[in-house]
Parts: C-alpha cells; sequence; structure tokens
C-alpha cells in the first residue's frame, strides 16, 4: 500500500497590489513561521523542503536562492525548488514522502507581481518561435476562450458576471477582493474587469507529514488520497479552448470520478475557466465552489494553486468538509493542470 500523507498545517499572507516596501523574504518569513508554530514542530525537525516561485517575476535569476534566508538554510537542509507553481512543489514533495526518504515537508510558494507588467511577463510562457513573438497577453488569450464558450452556447455574460460576484462574497480575511465589487467595463471583450483576477503579491506555505506522524501533528489530518497532473498541447490552435481534457484525465487518475466531493476549491483566474473546470470536472450544484473566493478573488501568481489545496485542507482541518478536490493550472488557457483529492478521517 502507498504511504499515507496528509496537509497538516497550512498559512498564506494578505494578498496586496503592492508590497514595494517589503522583500519576497520579508513577506514569506511571517507565513514561514505561521505554518510551523501550527505544529509542534521546530524547522530543524523538516525532513524536507520544496518552493515554487518564478524568477521572471523578480527579474533576476535564481531568485528563489535569496528566500532560503526565510526558511533558514543553516545547518544545511534537504531543499528543491521548482519554477512553477507551489502546487506543484507540494506534488514533489508528496513524492519525496512517499519515497521513504522524508516524513515531514515544508512547501512554500510565493509571487510579487506588481515590480513588471504581469500581462507582458506572461507571454514568456508562449511558444517561443511561433506566438511568443506576437506578444498576445493573458488576458487577450483569455478573451479568446470565453469568446468560444459563449459561440459554443456553454456559458453567456450574465453567468460570467455571476461567478465573479459569487467569488467575491466571499469572508475570506486574505482576500484582496470582496463584497460587491463592480463588475466594471470590458477589458478584452468579452471579459468585464470582473471576470479577470487582481493583480497582487502574496505568499502561502503547507506542511506535510506521513503516517502516524501527521495524526500526532494535527487533530484531523487533510490526507492526500489521489494527485495527478497533466498537460494540454503547446500550440493554442490545435486545442479545443471550450474543454480541459488535461484535467478530466488528473481528475480521473486522482480518483476524484469514485466518490462525491463536497467541496472544490478551483483555480480559475477567469470568470470563463470555471465554466470550463467545471464541465471537465462533472461538479453539480451540490459542490461548494470556491468558498474562499478563489482566484477572482485573491491571485498571488506562483501561490494561487498552492492556496487552493491549502484552503481545501484546511476546511478539513475545520470540520467543515470531509471530501475536498483541490485544482491548480499554469499557462494559457488552462495548459497544464493538477487535481488532488484530499480527505479527513470518519468523524
Amino acid at each position: 500500500m502507498m504511504r499515507e500523507i496528509a496537509v497538516i498545517a497550512f498559512a498564506q499572507s494578505d494578498t496586496l497590489r503592492s508590497t514595494g516596501e517589503v522583500s519576497e523574504v520579508e513577506m514569506l518569513m511571517p507565513v514561514l513561521h505561521d505554518v510551523i508554530a501550527q505544529t509542534s514542530l521546530k524547522t530543524a525537525d523538516i525532513g524536507f523542503t520544496c518552493s515554487g516561485s518564478c524568477d521572471y517575476l523578480a527579474g533576476r535569476a535564481f531568485s528563489f536562492t535569496l528566500a532560503l534566508d526565510g526558511v533558514g538554510a543553516w545547518p544545511p537542509i534537504s531543499e528543491s525548488h521548482v519554477e512553477m507553481d507551489g502546487a506543484w512543489a507540494l506534488y514533489e514533495a508528496w513524492t519525496k514522502l512517499l519515497s521513504g526518504d522524508a516524513d515531514t515537508a515544508l512547501v512554500y510558494a510565493y509571487g510579487k507581481s506588481s515590480p513588471g507588467s504581469l500581462r507582458d511577463v506572461l507571454t514568456r510562457q508562449l511558444d517561443p518561435y511561433y506566438v511568443a513573438p506576437l506578444w498576445p497577453d493573458s488576458v487577450a488569450l483569455a478573451a479568446l476562450q470565453a469568446q468560444a464558450l459563449l459561440d459554443a452556447g456553454d456559458t453567456d455574460e450574465p453567468e460570467l458576471a455571476a461567478i465573479g460576484a459569487r467569488s467575491r462574497a466571499t469572508d475570506n480575511p486574505r482576500a484582496q477582493l470582496k463584497g460587491p465589487v463592480p463588475h466594471g467595463d470590458y477589458l478584452v471583450r468579452p471579459l468585464r474587469t470582473g471576470d479577470c483576477p487582481p493583480i497582487g503579491d502574496g505568499a502561502a506555505a503547507v506542511v506535510l507529514a506521513a503516517g502516524e506522524r501527521a495524526r500526532e501533528l494535527c487533530e484531523r489530518p487533510a490526507w492526500i488520497r489521489g494527485i495527478d497532473h497533466r498537460i494540454e498541447a503547446h500550440s493554442l490552435g490545435v486545442r479545443d479552448l471550450t474543454d480541459s481534457p488535461s484535467t478530466r484525465l488528473a481528475a480521473e487518475r486522482a480518483g476524484v470520478f469514485e466518490r462525491p466531493v463536497d467541496t472544490a476549491e478551483l483555480h480559475a483566474p477567469f470568470t470563463s475557466q470555471e465554466v470550463v473546470l467545471r464541465k471537465a470536472l462533472k461538479l453539480d450544484e451540490s459542490v461548494r465552489v470556491n468558498p474562499s473566493g478563489g482566484a477572482l478573488a485573491a491571485n498571488p501568481m506562483m501561490a494561487a494553486g498552492l492556496i487552493r489545496i491549502g484552503e481545501a485542507a484546511a476546511r478539513i482541518h475545520r470540520g467543515e468538509s470531509d471530501r475536498a478536490l483541490a485544482h491548480a493550472t499554469s499557462g494559457p488557457c488552462l495548459q497544464q493542470n493538477l487535481v488532488a483529492v484530499l480527505e479527513g478521517d470518519p468523524r
């Protein structure tokens, strides 16, 4: 049997439009202190550390090495990094614990989008030969996806507005946007400002533990019963933007369809992408979708996907969920998708 791995603690910073007065390390350190304090562990007790971030946001190579000052890399620690959202760092840490090389792991992610033009930075994710030289930005590409959904009859603008309003009605104290946020004017038709995520800086961290160690450290661990990630073709022209087969396959391999889930934290930065994900994941109205507000309420780049897993786990910790789905994405128009299933012990 596979080794049981659980999320035992989750912490995140406030997501702010700009944190120009603090460095990445200063933004990250309170989050790391918070997540460790939720357990009886000390920093030296952590068997493995893995982070997720992006040098393009920081504007310098190997920027993640500076963030290790916030972790404390002396005495030497077992550490790794992924140039991706922190959800993929969690995947690496999960495999590390499965191997038996460690019993606990710290996973953290952070991103500061405020220093530059995020819409321009994200063009670097595109095909470098045929698409990136045209500089189509992330909002314009999401608008193409939204228009494809409208043309197919899969949604309409009132439904998209309702998704945005529901997401920002959250009482999440860490959310950047909440309450009756106006849907606004068109940003790139058919997407209005309310259909798009806010730009913000933030950080998040989780602690993983294996087997009985998880039960010792957490009253109700959020067990990772399955996790998988898949990728679509790089070229947008060969994809059906109204569907997400990679999400569906990842969900199938993670065991989502074996039993109903009661909560789904979807990393859908645009309202139209929630429509695509709901269809791929076969979510009906009985499932609570993004009670935290999701990426439409706060979207710190490189941390928003890890936050979806953390928020789902936190609801299990509090007894508000028994079986939750968490999803993370990266790339244009839901190009890469990770799906996890988390469960609490029977009550």
